[in-house]
Order: structure tokens, then sequence, then C-alpha cells
């Protein structure tokens, strides 16, 4: 059987998790986010207190690491770390800095493609990331590169900090977007960019309900 796969890649706090989640579910697809998989080995990272930035460090953790993908009732992707649901963990705050670290590490790549990709060959996937439509899956039948301006990024992220009870500051959320979006761009090993087959959709003046509308006449457009 042949499988679809849609791509979806951007920016952190561009509101690809949201959007993609939405998507998979409104078309009955398997949805993987892809962030969350990075993030769940910067958990094991600071499990350990190992430097995220010292490969030396972090490539033995990667020796037998069971990191296992679950989903609730609702569709939602639920993130296990050798056996334990890190699912909450994993949107700490300080963990994003972390997961940007780890996830330039050539090794920690390499360990997670084959995973991301064994997941696209058994199901129909609306998977996101950094470099899904680039790297992990070249050949998806839509690509869509996901973003905003990080002002509106980080507004995002304040309000979402807040409602989970967490005391946060915008000055603080926007300078941390800013260079997660620089050693994102800037890591040598496949850097966040946009397709050279992928459509822009640039969420900044628009709600969560108009970019869902946007999302879904692009793919249906591609996708029929």
């Amino acid at each position: 059987m042949n499988h679809k796969s849609i791509a979806i890649d951007g920016p952190a706090g561009a509101g690809k998790s949201t959007l993609a989640r939405k998507l998979a579910e409104k078309l009955g697809f398997l949805y993987v986010d892809t962030g969350a998989i990075y993030r769940t080995v910067a958990v094991k990272v600071l499990w350990e207190k190992a430097d995220p930035a010292d490969p030396a460090q972090v490539i033995p953790l990667l020796e037998g690491l069971e990191i296992h993908i679950g989903y609730d009732s609702d569709g939602v992707q639920r993130m296990y770390l050798e056996g334990e649901d890190v699912s909450a963990a994993i949107r700490k705050h300080k963990v994003s800095g972390v997961a940007s670290q780890v996830s330039a590490i050539p090794e920690v790549r390499a360990f997670l493609l084959d995973f991301q990709r064994k997941l696209a060959r058994e199901s129909n996937v609306v998977m996101d990331g950094r470099d899904i439509g680039t790297v992990v899956l070249p050949q998806a039948d839509v690509k869509i590169f996901l973003t905003a301006a990080p002002e509106a990024r980080a507004k995002r992220r304040l309000l979402e900090l807040e409602q989970r009870g967490e005391a946060a500051d915008f000055d603080a959320i926007l300078r941390d977007i800013k260079d997660r979006d620089w050693q994102d761009e800037h890591r040598a090993i496949a850097p966040l960019k946009q397709a050279a087959d992928a459509v822009l959709l640039d969420t900044t003046h628009l709600d969560l309900g108009q970019s869902m509308s946007q999302l879904l006449f692009l793919v249906k457009e591609k996708i029929k």
C-alpha cells in the first residue's frame, strides 16, 4: 500500500504541532511531532546531567535508549522515555534549548532518522519538525513551510506558558526564540530551511482557525 505523507517544517513557536495534529485528525492520518522526539532525548540528557553541547557526553546515552510514541483517545501524541510518560516534561521551557543543542549532533539525528521514516512507511502521516521536507521525507506528497514573525511566536508561547501556570517573561521568550532560530538555521547538519518545493504559509496575522483553513486548503490542492 502506498502511504501518503505530509511534511510541515518551520521555526520554533510557529504553531506546527497544533496545526499538524488538527490536520492529521481531519484527514484520518497519524500525527508525528518530531520535535517531541528530540525533546525526549533532551530529557534523557537532563536526567543524566550531561552537557548537551558535548557530543562525547550525549552520544553514549543513545546506546539502548528506549523511546516510544503512543496516542491517547483524542489522537494526541504521547512520548515515553524508558517506560515513563514524559509528555509534560518535554514541554518545559528549559528543555527547548537542550533539544536544539542535541539535535545539532549528527549521531543523534542519524539515530532518530530511521525511527521517523519507519512511521511514514507504515502509515499515512502528518509529520512536523525542522527538516522533514528536506531530509526526513524528501519525497513527501505535500510540503508546507509554516512560519510567523518572532514577536508573534513569542506572544503565543507566553500565553501557552501562562495557561499552564508557568511564570514567563516576554522579552526572555523572544530572545530564546531568536537564539533558537539562529541555532536551527546555522547548524551544520540539516539546518532549518524551506524545501524548494514547499509551500510557504505565514501565520503572523492569522488566528488558529484561519491558519487551519489555509493549511487544509493548501493540502487538499496538492493531494487531490
